[in-house]
């Protein structure tokens, strides 16, 4: 999968909007919800997601160098 730092983090939003939409709008609306808690776990995912995405981002970039280092390293030990 090439961009997984991409496709995670825009499912789990999608999941997040669509949870917000059916479950936690209509429980702010109705006064169950303070409107603190209703916005900080909206913030609080949010943060999460981007902080999954950089951190896939990371981590795909650290296995391409290493894949790299790989390669150079088997030329080296076929050219001697």
């Amino acid at each position: 999968m090439k961009n997984k730092a991409i496709i995670i983090p825009l499912a789990l939003l999608a999941y997040l909007a669509i949870m917000v939409y059916f479950f936690g709008v209509p429980a702010y609306k109705a006064g169950t919800i303070t409107p603190l808690k209703f916005w900080g776990v909206i913030g609080g995912v949010s943060v999460a997601v981007i902080a999954l995405h950089f951190s896939i981002k990371r981590r795909e970039k650290l296995r391409k160098e290493r894949e790299q280092d790989m390669r150079d390293s088997d030329k080296n030990i076929m050219a001697k």
